[in-house]
């Protein structure tokens, strides 16, 4: 076996490690699992990389975004390593090619979604796989404790047990000593083998500008034009249509600036971030959905126009700057009245007891087998998705519900070959099944469409053998098959239980889901508090950063603000009060209810309303277009909340 020194100057072209590097290649090598707590910009991806080289299986690297595992690949292919990924965005025949890939064992790094390995039938033919090492990108997303949980990271530890996994490697640059105590319960990592490097940026400059609304635009182009032209810049904002308009002042202002966020086509973002890579474009006006996988080593400068959301997000982002090593400035416009968007934002994410009641209800009500829409479930029960799949992903952990197989509806067929060919190709028994099959279907000029909820029922035959068939027959080049209507299969676990106890159940599970919802919602508040915390604490941010993760008896940086400033001088933003509601805004509460709208019943549901946050039911009812929409959006939300309730 090529020793890690000889892989990284062979085909990385590197010379040396960088910190803590080669200590958790060490720990891998020896069979362990690990976990590395790098910041970002560390180096963490190396981490894999490089032993996944020397280990006779595959690396399974789980990574969330499309346009990362994208970029990982490319850059591992022009090194002349053997990578791929597995996303929606490949064709049948790109995902048939990796997967002959995969089983004749000539790929090395299998890069995929956490979102994938809830499939079963994905994850039943990886289990013919040796997978050597399983890679966690942005682990801390497993945590409930974490700053950005994700449910579909919750199942992963029992999915490195079902595939037998050799060892696993968690990394992260934002777990906090509580996140990283949880990942490494939940895989089994040793307290040796969870290695953390310094989260000290010493050519990292950070400010804190306290100020207020009005004067933040104004402070942020003064900034602006005293940069070289061509500085690569960032500025974070947390709502879309800040990006816009900053952008928008950027550009009047005569400097070249673009706007990034979730509401621009797949198109329209790939642009914006190819034209800063390229230096088209110096400065980018984002929301939080910029920057992750971005390796620009030459940003000169992160803004923060509003309040990050916690501290874990102000590190990740700040992270992106001066990765060359230079100076870099990082400044966050401290604006008090940010906090109630960001309060509003936590409040609005979590569910009414009512909608989570009527989720629980609905699926105690199913027998052992059923499957659901989520996208019907969310329009349904007016829970955001991300929402409803934490809710499910909760019941699952509890064991009321297991996740089974997902499929799709409705298949649809172009046949390549004509039917009586590909039914001289199999046995009687096969070839009658097959006739079956095509003739429960509808011809269109083209295609032959197969309802999947209706025809296994009508030939007495399973889904599985049906999709499976089909699958076959397309892998042969005979025909060509489009899927559509995802949903996904589960096993109720308590099915049948007696009418006593399934309204015991009931209760139990509703008041379980609505509790750890309002344990999330305070830990998150909280988030948002701690970033106030560390504007108003007079001693050095970087200081102050390193302890929030664990890093003990850092020396003050001497740059910040902090730093240079006196203690009479340091910033200081002050809550901003909770001022009771004036008479038209009660008013205004009392004429919608007096409207009654179905998706504004309760009393959070029309705070969300008034915040101008939407939700699945405010979508549908096309309540974005209603004047009051979004028209108390400066009001605190639990006061809304009261207020609706007392009305």
């Amino acid at each position: 076996m090529s020793s890690p020194h000889a892989v990284l100057e062979r085909t990385f072209k590197l010379t040396a490690f960088r910190p803590g590097q080669e200590q958790v290649i060490q720990a891998l090598l020896a069979g362990r699992s690990a976990l590395a707590v790098f910041p970002t910009g560390g180096g963490k991806s190396l981490c894999y990389q490089l032993p996944a080289l020397l280990f006779d299986g595959l690396t399974l690297v789980v990574s969330p975004l499309i346009a990362l595992m994208k970029d990982q690949v490319d850059t591992l292919t022009a090194l002349g390593i053997a990578a791929a990924r597995l996303d929606s965005s490949l064709s049948k025949a790109e995902t048939q090619a990796i997967y002959d890939g995969i089983f004749q064992q000539r790929i090395k790094l299998l890069y995929v979604s956490p979102e994938r390995l809830k499939n079963e039938r994905f994850v039943q033919r990886l289990a013919r796989c040796n997978i050597s090492l399983l890679a966690i990108d942005e682990a801390h997303c497993i945590s409930e404790w974490g700053h950005n949980f994700r449910p579909d990271y919750l199942s992963l530890a029992d999915v490195a047990r079902t595939l037998r996994v050799e060892r696993v490697l968690a990394l992260t640059a934002t777990a906090t000593p509580t996140v990283a105590a949880d990942i490494c319960q939940q895989f089994s990592i040793a307290p040796q083998d969870h290695i953390q490097t310094s989260f000290a940026r010493p050519n990292l400059q950070l400010r804190v500008t306290p100020c207020t609304h009005a004067e933040r635009l104004d402070l942020l182009l003064a900034r602006l034009q005293k940069h070289p032209a061509a500085a690569a810049t960032i500025i974070y904002v947390t709502l879309q249509k800040t990006a816009e308009t900053v952008a928008a002042a950027i550009n009047s202002a005569g400097l070249r600036a673009a706007h990034y966020h979730a509401g621009l086509t797949d198109d329209e973002r790939e642009l914006v971030q190819n034209q800063f890579m390229s230096g088209d474009v110096p400065i980018v006006v984002a929301t939080i959905a910029f920057g992750m996988g971005i390796d620009k080593s030459n940003i000169r400068a992160v803004y923060h126009f509003n309040l990050p959301k916690s501290i874990e997000n102000y590190v990740q982002e700040i992270g992106r700057a001066g990765r060359d090593g230079l100076p870099s400035l990082c400044e966050m416009f401290a604006v008090a009245d940010d906090l109630r968007v960001l309060e509003n934002f936590t409040y609005g994410d979590t569910p009414t007891a009512e909608s989570l009641r009527a989720l629980v209800q609905h699926l105690l009500a199913f027998d052992d087998e059923f499957d659901i829409s989520s996208y019907e479930l969310s329009n349904q029960f007016d829970l955001r998705p991300l929402v409803l799949n934490t809710a499910l992903t909760y019941l699952e952990l509890r064991g009321v519900i297991a996740a089974q197989s997902p499929f799709y509806t409705e298949y649809k067929i172009a046949f390549v070959r004509d039917a009586q060919f590909i039914l001289t190709q199999f046995d009687a028994e096969r070839a009658q099944f097959l006739e079956r099959v095509f003739a429960a279907g509808r011809m269109g000029r083209k295609w032959l469409t197969l309802d999947m909820l209706r025809v296994p029922a009508q030939l007495n035959e399973t889904k599985e053998r049906i999709s499976k068939a089909l699958e076959y027959l397309a892998e042969q080049g005979w025909i060509e098959l489009t899927v559509a209507n995802l949903r996904q299969g589960y096993s109720n676990h308590c099915a049948r239980l007696a009418p006593d106890s399934a309204a015991a159940q009931l209760d139990e599970l509703s008041n379980y889901l609505a509790e750890l919802f309002a344990q999330r919602e305070a830990r998150d508040i909280q988030r948002i508090h701690s970033v106030l915390g560390l504007v108003n604490n007079p001693d050095c941010l970087s200081r102050q950063l390193m302890q929030h993760f664990g890093e003990t008896g850092a020396a003050a940086c001497g740059i910040c603000t902090h730093c240079r400033a006196t203690k009479q001088q340091s910033p200081y933003v002050a809550l901003p009060p909770v001022l009771p509601l004036t008479a038209e805004q009660q008013a205004l509460i009392v004429a919608l209810q007096k409207e009654a709208h179905p998706a504004l019943q309760q009393p959070r549901q029309l705070a969300r309303f008034l915040c101008g946050l939407p939700s699945p039911a405010t979508s549908r009812a096309r309540l974005k277009a209603h004047p009051a929409f979004g028209a108390l959006d400066n009001i605190s939300f639990p006061l809304l909340v009261a207020a609706a309730a007392s009305s």
